[in-house]
């Protein structure tokens, strides 16, 4: 299975030529959007992008999107929010949103809301698909400082995800291999960055691709 990992668009829709043209290219089988559809944009707004997508896209909610997305944008895209679903031969878990900020945003989500959401559709070997990431990896703000989530990183370290996929950090962007789970934050695709990531055999390997000419 191939898929296309893209995040923090920031409601940029002029980068969806880009993206298509990754994904006419590329064939994945689906693109995963790990959130920030949108720049504090409404619903419709986020329906109207993720439906310009040329992909069946399996879609989160990020920290900068309304309270409604996943209730909307299920009529153009599978909503993963505190949901899983079977793709091909991979089970994907996905939570959106993030653990509390300074900067008061629409959607954050206490810790103890984060496990309980995302716990009961976990298991062994899934795709974690969060906006937020684990507490400690790909979680860096320039300064130095972790702010990514300790309930996340308990969750893959209770589960052990073959891949655990996050954005919301647009400065640590990588791919992280520990204890047996790969580690993504593909970086923000509202400034060309995006990432591929493969899974064959029960392993799983990341391209990491940018930063292109946004558009």
């Amino acid at each position: 299975m191939k898929f296309m990992v893209i995040t923090d668009l920031h409601q940029k829709a002029s980068n969806l030529t880009w993206i298509n043209s990754l994904i006419k290219s590329r064939n994945p089988d689906a693109v995963l959007f790990l959130g920030d559809v949108t720049d504090m944009g409404t619903a419709e707004d986020a329906v109207e992008i993720v439906s310009s997508i040329d992909a069946e896209v399996y879609c989160l909610p990020g920290n900068c999107d309304p309270r409604d997305l996943p209730a909307k944008i299920s009529s153009v895209a599978t909503d993963m929010h505190g949901k899983s679903a079977q793709i091909g031969d991979c089970y994907v878990a996905g939570l959106g949103g993030s653990n509390i900020t300074i900067f008061d945003t629409p959607f954050e989500l206490p810790e103890e809301e984060i496990d309980a959401k995302l716990r009961p559709i976990s298991r062994n070997g899934m795709i974690l698909m969060t906006h937020a990431p684990s507490y400690g990896i790909l979680d860096h703000i320039p300064n130095g400082m972790s702010v990514g989530s300790p309930a996340i990183a308990k969750i893959v370290q209770d589960f052990k995800p073959i891949v655990a996929l996050s954005g919301h950090i647009h400065e640590d962007i990588g791919a992280i291999e520990k204890d047996g789970t790969l580690f993504v934050n593909p970086g923000p695709a509202k400034d060309g960055y995006c990432a591929f990531i493969t899974v064959e055999g029960g392993k799983a390997s990341a391209e990491l691709i940018g930063p292109l000419d946004p558009a």
